[in-house]
């Protein structure tokens, strides 16, 4: 303090100018994520993107329709497995038409399908810097850069595009903290609509002979017989948001399925009773944009997985423990229905298989 005091008036009155300069603009691209969140959810649009994850591409098609305030999605691949994905006011249903299979989840949350887009809330800077950067080009239209920035290695940061005008994100980028890509998406055309038909909403695929598959169907535990498994150390700003017991493809039993997020990003945790018969998976694996770490814990398989640094999904993992009283009540304050995880891989539906 007393040095401070001796530093010349001119010289604090050019820091407290820089200081509200700053706070200016972090305010600003928060209203930048603001709009953008907002233009996602209430305009109707359809349009084509590209989907670029290591070495490979992806084309999609994404029809977003609201009526009434009611907001139906419908996205399709247009190239590789030809999935299609429709959302509506109640459940989220992929069509696999490779596999021959439909899956049907509850519907517990309001996220695009649109993947890698982050949705801005209250406790996001508590783990992110949000800045904005320069003016651009994208698509052909003006757009302003955000950067949200992860403050320590646990998570992973984005960049975005968003267009001058509507808000809408032209161009994503999922980034580690080096500023390394890591996935992205990358509109090709972007069409507003006063209205979507109806029409453009339902799947073009046939699912006569096609096996169905309801999570929501399947009877939930009460918060007591959650196991008492749970994770006694979380990297900073993580907290248990949902869990479920749940059946999965190459698992005779039900595997407990529990979700950890920051609000931004956000790691599955199965675990499973381990199978004498199989080759148990044990340490690191990347999984698509994703990394997986398993370890075997008291006649147990216990795997995190998320699109995180590896850092991250280990220490989870590494942390996992039963704990009856402490897990069970934690349980009980989380949501009771998993979030359904449609197009992306932030919040896995299943683990790697053995």
């Amino acid at each position: 303090m007393r040095r401070s005091m001796r530093w010349p008036v001119s010289l604090i009155a050019a820091m407290l100018a820089v200081a509200s300069t700053a706070t200016a603009g972090d305010r600003e691209a928060r209203q930048w994520l603001e709009r953008m969140s907002e233009a996602l959810a209430t305009r109707n649009y359809e349009g084509r993107f590209f989907h670029l994850r290591d070495s490979r591409s992806e084309s999609m098609r994404i029809y977003h329709r609201v009526d009434k305030g009611k907001v139906t999605e419908r996205l399709v691949s247009l190239d590789g497995s030809g999935r299609e994905i429709i959302r509506n006011q109640t459940e989220v249903v992929c069509y696999l038409p490779d596999r021959r299979t439909v899956l049907v989840e509850k519907r517990t949350d309001d996220n695009t399908l649109l993947a890698a887009v982050p949705a801005y809330n209250e406790e996001l800077e508590a783990h992110y810097n949000i800045e904005r950067g320069p003016f651009t080009k994208a698509l052909g239209r003006r757009t302003q850069v955000i950067n949200v920035t992860p403050r320590d290695q646990f998570r992973y940061g984005y960049r975005l595009w968003l267009d001058d005008e509507t808000a809408m994100p032209l161009k994503s980028q999922l980034c580690d903290r080096n500023g390394n890509v890591i996935e992205q998406i990358l509109f090709a055309e972007l069409n507003f609509r006063d209205r979507i038909p109806a029409d453009s909403l339902k799947p073009s695929i046939s699912a006569e002979g096609f096996r169905w598959i309801r999570q929501d169907a399947q009877p939930q535990m009460a918060a007591t017989q959650v196991g008492g498994w749970g994770v006694i150390r979380l990297p900073a700003g993580f907290r248990l948001t949902a869990w479920r017991i749940q059946l999965i493809a190459g698992s005779s039993v039900p595997v407990q399925h529990l979700v950890y997020s920051d609000g931004l990003a956000s790691v599955s945790v199965f675990i499973e009773p381990s199978d004498p018969q199989a080759q148990p998976m044990k340490g690191l694996a990347k999984v698509g944009a994703a990394f997986a770490f398993s370890r075997a814990l008291d006649g147990h398989q216990v795997t995190a997985v998320g699109e995180v640094p590896p850092v991250t999904v280990e220490a989870i993992a590494a942390s996992v423990t039963k704990d009856e009283a402490k897990n069970a009540a934690e349980a009980k304050a989380a949501a009771p229905a998993l979030p359904a995880p449609p197009s992306q891989a932030h919040q896995p539906s299943s683990p790697p298989q053995q």
